[in-house]
């Protein structure tokens, strides 16, 4: 039986890793005579970076149902994950759509929550609780 967070995890993982395939498409069809060729390679880094957090969230949620007792590390893992998704990845899109480039400032944010991510991972996996 899959607890709450696990069963909020891969809801979400599921959603945003149709997302990612989504913009993938949109950008190689629509975007493509849009955008300028540096523009796209933003939009297909936030694209990949969206995709490899996606499986991280995953693997989260997957090893959620190996923990007996609630796994603060990992639940916080998973958020920081989609933190990091909406920030990095968010950040990214919407500077290749505008041009705006403070919107660049906000990447950063969402590369640490990612590196929070993978850190409580680590601790998880390490078993300091």
């Amino acid at each position: 039986m899959l607890n709450e967070m696990t069963r909020i995890f891969l809801a979400i993982a599921s959603i945003l890793g149709g997302l990612s395939v989504a913009f993938g498409a949109f950008a190689s069809h629509a975007l493509k005579q849009k955008l300028t060729e540096r523009a796209l390679e933003i939009w297909e880094t936030g694209n990949k970076y969206q995709m490899y957090h996606v499986l991280a969230l995953i693997l989260v949620a997957l090893l959620l149902t190996r923990t007996e007792t609630p796994d603060p590390f990992l639940n916080t893992a998973g958020i920081a994950f989609i933190v990091g998704i909406a920030l990095f990845s968010g950040s990214l899109y919407a500077l290749s759509l505008s041009g705006i480039k403070w919107l660049g400032a906000i990447t950063p944010l969402g590369g640490v929550a990612f590196i929070i991510g993978w850190g409580c991972l680590a601790v998880s996996a390490l078993g300091f609780k």
